[in-house]
């Protein structure tokens, strides 16, 4: 019989003892709430309160997301998090030349004030946590949001949701950066110390392990690459004067949900333990809540099939489920269709579905870390602790993060590990039921969601006519104000929110930087 590994390459035993514990299990475990979080951030966990149920979602016009959006709170929802479309996140509005094509595709077409007015129609934002998924143009989205909050006339300091605002991940993952790496990270520094006085409730960045995972790396890659990533951004701020106590209760990290249910189990608790420590020993933070990996999860987007697409409502249930065993404080579960196309509303309400049933029905937020002494899970905790510490030195000797990535170490290593399971798939060494196991033929076709092409003339057309309506020397002033800022070491955050409410447009803003800072080229590695 060959040896059974997990995804990670981890040799699996046919039976486990005490005698597979690497480590003290009463030292490693603790008490949930307390030092080294391995069995969960809150004391009482759920049994005090559910993870926040997210679902992603955003397309199309602000109009129909808003109608999503509402549809979705009024089901149970308790949190909304934003999809943007490629322009937003990549800095550009609806009509410049470079978004032809892509307008509402992915996401929300946002260039404006008036467009983040109508996203967010009819909801309270002083109620109601939103998350944005959005990076490079994470500060003006976060400033379009607190001048709409503005305008209703809810305080800064009454705001809470969070922006992944993660730069380094683009880098490494996912593609949609503007500016180099440097300039990045002093944007995203100016956002911590900016949040930290005037929106305390803000996350001010979600560092992301989700788009690493979705990339093809392994469960102990994500780890590693994840925390890697914030101890960059931690130093970054240590070395712009800030006191790590300061911002470090408001990093929040976002994590994939794969198919091998115990090792995702496992990931997560090391993944908190390790941050524990890092953050006590390395950056000396004394504020408990600077220990604390929070996280917001999601399930495999790239294990989804477009063949049977039936069976992902059972992966998404398998993977919501390790999730919250996991001890996540936020979840978005996909749908089953999004091998396909956006999701439809129907299949959206069975994502949504499937987390109030397991929070509602199961039983499993009865119990704290029901997980805990289980001496596979212990085991495994353990051996993912060691490789990707292990993981985190090596990059440390290659000179830290942007320097791997500059010479694209990082994404070699996670582009070997898809390599690798890609070769397993056609050899049938792993199994994907549908696809490579137990096909079947079938003329049946799901619903897709489609998006009328008539959305990108109609915002192009609502963004000339808002361009039309502004007084241009307002908006020249304010686009100067962001280049002296640039150019300086001011902070850019109030110039940022400033622009957007004298109708400075997202695209603009976006240009300005661009000429300040560069474009980042990837270097590209065979």
């Amino acid at each position: 019989m060959s040896e059974k590994k997990t995804s990670s390459g981890i040799p699996i035993k046919e039976l486990y003892s005490q005698n597979d514990l690497s480590k003290n299990i009463d030292e490693t475990l603790g008490k949930p709430g307390q030092f080294p979080f391995t069995r969960g951030v809150h004391e009482t966990m759920y049994r005090g309160r559910l993870w926040t149920m997210r679902q992603y979602a955003g397309f199309g016009s602000a109009k129909e997301s808003n109608e999503r959006y509402r549809s979705l709170l009024e089901k149970g929802q308790t949190g909304l998090s934003v999809a943007f479309d490629l322009p937003t996140q990549m800095g550009y509005d609806s009509d410049h030349v470079m978004s032809t094509g892509e307008v509402g595709k992915v996401g929300v077409a946002i260039s404006t004030i008036e467009d983040m007015e109508e996203l967010f129609n009819e909801i309270p934002l002083d109620k109601v946590s939103t998350s944005m998924t959005i990076n490079s143009t994470a500060g003006i989205l976060l400033s379009l949001y607190i001048a709409v909050a503005k305008k209703r006339g809810i305080k800064r300091d009454q705001l809470s949701g969070t922006i992944q605002n993660d730069l380094l991940k683009e880098y490494i993952a996912r593609g949609t950066y503007i500016y180099p790496p440097k300039a990045s990270l002093r944007i995203i520094t100016d956002i911590f110390d900016f949040c930290k006085r005037e929106v305390p409730k803000w996350n001010t960045i979600s560092i992301s392990g989700y788009h690493i995972r979705e990339a093809g790396s392994t469960a102990v890659q994500e780890v590693a690459f994840t925390l890697a990533n914030a101890i960059t951004y931690v130093q970054a701020a240590v070395n712009k004067g800030l006191s790590v106590d300061e911002f470090a209760p408001r990093l929040s990290f976002f994590f994939n949900v794969h198919n091998n249910f115990l090792e995702e189990v496992a990931k997560f608790r090391a993944a908190r333990r390790m941050w524990a420590n890092i953050m006590k020993t390395r950056f000396g933070a004394q504020n408990e809540k600077s220990l604390k990996l929070r996280f917001h999860s999601q399930t495999a987007g790239s294990t989804l099939t477009a063949q049977q697409p039936e069976n992902n409502i059972v992966r998404i249930s398998l993977q919501a489920l390790a999730s919250v065993f996991g001890g996540t404080q936020s979840l978005h579960t996909n749908s089953m269709d999004e091998a396909l196309g956006l999701p439809t509303e129907k299949s959206a309400t069975i994502a949504l579905r499937t987390q109030q049933v397991i929070g509602f029905e199961s039983g499993v937020s009865e119990v704290v870390d029901p997980w805990a002494g289980s001496y596979y899970i212990e085991s495994l905790t353990d051996e993912i602790e060691t490789r990707a510490t292990d993981y985190i030195n090596r990059i440390e000797d290659l000179g830290g993060v942007i320097s791997c990535i500059e010479s694209g170490w990082i994404q070699n290593e996670i582009q070997s590990s898809a390599y690798d399971f890609q070769k397993k798939l056609e050899n049938n060494e792993a199994i994907l039921v549908g696809v490579n196991k137990f096909k079947t033929q079938s003329d049946e076709k799901p619903d897709i969601l489609k998006i009328d092409p008539k959305i990108e003339t109609h915002q192009v057309e609502r963004i000339k006519k808002f361009k039309a309506s502004r007084d241009l020397k307002k908006v020249t002033s304010r686009l100067e104000a962001i280049r002296n800022c640039a150019e300086s070491d001011g902070n850019l955050m109030e110039c940022f929110i400033s622009a957007v409410e004298e109708k400075t447009t997202l695209g603009e803003i976006s240009d300005e930087l661009r000429t300040v800072f560069g474009k980042h080229r990837e270097t590209i590695t065979v």
